[in-house]
């Protein structure tokens, strides 16, 4: 009877997740477009309400909800449905539907989905060679090998979007980096813009009407054909008539500028407005957030040489680590086991919010960016490939968050892995990406005022 409370209590909050999944996709991904194909947004939505069960079988797991027996049956369920959504379904229809856009191969799309899905399916076991990520005694079936190379490749996604955030967050938040900007620079460039523009409707009226002019005296129609016709049109001119080729090459070259001074002038109006926010309250509030970020950037980035120059991987959770140094520093009687289970499910708590809530936002900025009307559904299933690649990735990571008793159950549903491994490819990733970050960022700051000055 315990079972089936507790299977009832799963099903219930996986129909909740499903549905906010289903919402985010109508809502937020899919709002201009129409829904052509129904399975996207299923395996979408199963995926999302799997990977949340995840983070959820961590919070019952400290705070001790459900039978211990019922949490092993829901994680290792989980476990294999989004094992077999990553492995096998969700790469099979993006090779179908990136075959379906392709009309020589639409008859045969099937044939060549399966094609696409063999050659995914080669390159993802052998990802699994050059790493050291499993015990040998594990056999090629196992449930083990997928974790193992989804874990690599949500590990790397996860310490990439860390290294960039970890450092673009208090560049962003910080009025430090804020370049000075003034109402004279926006309308000078406004003016540029303006006079632009006037020169390329000027440039296209006299294309219009040299058009209309040739059309007049029937130079169209006894337009001169082949080769040597199109480099007589190109070098020479009718008397009295426009050389219409180079009047467009100018236009061309008109158009291309009007673009670079629109994208400036958008760019100084947001910086305008963010120096005019940064003055508020909450941008003064964001200010300090910014100095904050930095430090913990900076000192995220030591800890991380520092791990991997010594090869060290923390065998205690932060947080009963700080507790314990905090209470032998201060010479306190303190009971650091019964608060480092509290603390740290509230830590655990706040990075669960903050990663979903962060990728989410992340990938409905990336699919603007980059979708259409043909390559959305393929952009909504590489969405959630990835999507549940950080989340098993993050579980993972997560259970060296713990305190040692809690641990049990994930390390016995994820097997004999070695989780050492992982955390050291974090730091390695992690420290890779944030100081590539810290430079691509500051030749685009550099190159900004430089780049105003030239326009």
């Amino acid at each position: 009877m315990s079972f089936l409370v507790d299977s009832g209590i799963m099903v219930t909050s996986q129909v909740l997740f499903f549905g906010f999944g289903w919402l985010f996709f109508m809502r937020q991904l899919f709002k201009d477009y129409e829904v052509r194909q129904y399975v996207v947004q299923v395996v979408f939505s199963v995926t999302f309400a799997f990977s949340c069960t995840m983070f959820e079988l961590i919070i019952f797991e400290i705070l001790g909800v459900l039978n211990s027996s019922s949490r092993y049956f829901h994680w290792k369920l989980n476990l294999y449905v989004i094992l077999l959504l990553l492995v096998f379904m969700v790469p099979f229809y993006i090779g179908y539907f990136v075959v379906s856009n392709i009309r020589l191969l639409h008859r045969k799309r099937l044939f060549f989905a399966c094609l696409v899905w063999l050659t995914f399916m080669y390159f993802f076991w052998k990802l699994g060679d050059p790493f050291p990520i499993l015990s040998p005694k594990h056999g090629i079936l196992s449930i083990e090998q997928l974790i193992s190379r989804v874990g690599v490749i949500g590990v790397t996604l996860m310490a990439l979007l860390s290294g960039f955030g970890a450092v673009n967050c208090p560049y962003t938040y910080m009025s430090y980096f804020l370049r000075n900007v003034t109402d004279a620079d926006i309308l000078a460039l406004e003016r540029r813009l303006l006079q632009t523009m006037d020169m390329i409707i000027s440039k296209k009226k006299r294309i219009a009407v040299a058009h209309r002019t040739m059309f007049q005296r029937g130079e169209v129609h006894n337009k001169p054909t082949g080769f040597w016709g199109m480099i007589k049109s190109v070098t020479t001119s009718a008397p009295g008539s426009e050389n219409l080729s180079l009047i467009q090459q100018e236009v061309d070259a008109l158009e291309e500028l009007s673009r670079q001074l629109f994208l400036e002038t958008a760019d100084l109006h947001a910086t305008k407005e963010r120096i005019e926010y940064s003055i508020t309250f909450q941008g003064k509030y964001f200010n300090f957030l910014g100095y904050f970020f930095s430090i913990y950037c900076v000192w995220k980035i030591f800890m991380a040489t520092i791990n991997i120059v010594f090869d060290r991987v923390g065998k205690t959770d932060p947080v009963t680590r700080g507790i314990e140094i905090t209470v032998n520093y201060l010479g306190i009687q303190f009971d650091v086991k019964f608060w480092s289970q509290h603390i740290s499910f509230i830590l655990v708590g706040i990075i669960i919010v903050t990663s979903i809530r962060g990728l989410l936002i992340t990938l409905t900025k990336f699919f603007y960016a980059i979708s259409s009307s043909k390559s959305s559904n393929v952009i909504v299933l590489l969405l959630a490939q990835i999507m549940g690649m950080y989340f098993v990735s993050s579980v993972l990571l997560i259970r060296m968050s713990m305190p040692l008793e809690y641990r049990t159950i994930i390390t016995e549903v994820l097997g004999e892995l070695q989780f050492n491994f992982y955390h050291r490819w974090f730091d390695v990733i992690f420290l890779v990406s944030a100081l590539s970050s810290i430079l691509f960022l500051y030749l685009a700051h550099k190159q900004a005022p430089e780049k105003h000055m030239a326009l």
